[in-house]
């Protein structure tokens, strides 16, 4: 049964199994203390610590390890801002930050400090000299991931350190997709990441913070790990973490020119056997095991329990979900198409055979998917005249739903003329322009209705 999530969590990896094992029964003592047991658990956590930042490329004395990439993400931020707090209480951020990043700015704002959030492209990433405009006199910290978690769109960290670099502000990467295929291009302040990317255990985090970079973390202080973590960390798993880093790092440039090889595969095929379907992200500049693509006239959810059923385990950055009813901020700051969302990430060994049998099962699947929904057989949606508009009234129906109305009816106007869909879901603000661009329609734009939202769409072909 193939898994196919890897950018959420890989699976363990064997020598983080093995290591994992064998610390159990040496690193289970207080590493503080200086009997024999305390010396054999520090000389564990000392021999991690040297392994990890070696892997990242920084002094053992400049890496702490934290509960999570989460946690090394919030007090990473937290304590540059404090650090720097004289300097100003502004952050800049991309718009395609991890959810932690964004939390962590609309804290800012609330405690009435300021974000801004530099714009992507379609494909996900940032332009160096928008990055570079962003940053003030009053900027305290810029924060850049080097890798999309979601589309797997790289980010140009050398451009962004250098900018910061100019401007004296100190940049914050969060590593978290790419640290296991390889180090960080220099430049950075802070750096994050988490073991659970790279096949290490869950619940242990990174956060690198370079000498001479001002950092005060607020809260008690704490004599452990240089005071930027409280308590001492769950030294077995930590090392595990760092021995796992260390074998991936060995194995990333045959996997990751096998896993490309299979990712490209993937963007190919998709296009070829799924009619009106847009794969997202940088073709280039991109992690290597990692493709997405959307759906038209797909629900999220549905498709991901069909290809579940299927014995394929994806995941989606589609509104379409039960957890959200609005788009994946990724896909919306990129403009791009959300609805039947699917992110395929392929972990270390993923054979062809298994792709393979992915790409046979998907037509099928998205197929199924699409009669069950009602997707545009060439049937009417009931409209109503206004004028020589039509208007659909899509008001209470969910992603795909609006889309697939607009669909059905845009052959019933004539070349030149209107379709206005009313929609009281917040992904038709994303799906029916990037629709538009599918189909090689106009959207004319959208206005404010009695209830919910008028998009209007003029018909070109």
């Amino acid at each position: 049964m193939p898994y196919f999530d890897a950018a959420s969590s890989a699976p363990l990896h064997p020598v983080a199994r093995q290591a994992l094992l064998a610390a159990l029964d040496e690193g289970w003592a207080d590493p503080t203390r200086l009997y024999r047991e305390g010396r054999r658990a520090r000389l564990l956590l000392d021999a991690a610590r040297e392994t990890a930042a070696e892997a990242v490329g920084c002094r053992p004395d400049e890496l702490v390890f934290t509960p999570s990439g989460t946690r090394a993400l919030h007090d990473g931020i937290a304590g540059a801002l404090a650090g720097r707090r004289r300097i100003g209480r502004h952050l800049v951020v991309s718009a395609v930050e991890h959810s932690a990043v964004l939390h962590a700015g609309a804290a800012l704002e609330a405690a009435g400090g300021t974000v801004t959030e530099v714009p992507v492209g379609r494909t996900g990433r940032i332009a160096p000299a928008d990055w570079a405009a962003a940053l003030r006199p009053d900027t305290a910290l810029a924060a850049l991931q080097s890798a999309n978690h979601e589309v797997g769109t790289r980010q140009p960290v050398a451009e962004a350190a250098a900018a910061c670099r100019e401007a004296g502000v100190p940049l914050l990467v969060d590593a978290a997709q790419s640290l296991g295929w390889g180090p960080v291009e220099e430049g950075w302040s802070l750096l994050t990441a988490s073991a659970h990317k790279w096949g290490g255990p869950p619940g242990v985090g990174l956060l690198a913070v370079r000498k001479g970079t001002r950092f005060a973390l607020p809260g008690p202080a704490d004599e452990r790990e240089n005071g930027r973590a409280p308590g001492y960390p769950d030294i077995p798993a930590v090392v595990a973490a760092a021995a796992s880093l260390r074998a991936v790092r060995a194995e990333a440039a045959a996997e990751d020119a096998r896993l490309r090889v299979l990712v490209d595969h993937v963007r190919e095929r998709v296009a070829q056997l799924v009619p009106d379907v847009e794969v997202v992200g940088d073709p280039v500049h991109r992690l290597p095991h990692l493709v997405t693509f959307s759906c038209l006239y797909v629900d999220g959810e549905t498709l991901l329990h069909a290809l579940d059923r299927a014995g394929f385990s994806v995941s989606s950055g589609s509104s379409c979900t039960s957890s959200t009813l609005e788009p994946s901020h990724v896909l919306r700051a990129m403009g791009v198409l959300s609805e039947g969302n699917v992110r395929v990430s392929l972990p270390r060994g993923t054979t062809a055979a298994e792709v393979d049998a992915f790409l046979t099962a998907l037509p099928g699947i998205v197929a199924g998917v699409r009669e069950q929904l009602g997707a545009p057989t060439g049937a009417s949606a009931a409209v109503s005249p206004a004028g020589e508009e039509l208007v659909v009234d899509s008001l209470g129906k969910r992603c795909p739903i609006p889309v697939i109305e607009l669909a059905k009816v845009i052959g019933d106007v004539p070349v030149g003329g209107l379709v206005t869909v009313l929609s009281d879901d917040e992904a038709a603000r994303l799906d029916i322009p990037a629709w538009c661009g599918m189909r090689g329609h106009e959207y004319v734009g959208e206005r404010a209705a009695e209830r919910g939202v008028a998009y209007t769409v003029r018909r070109r072909a």
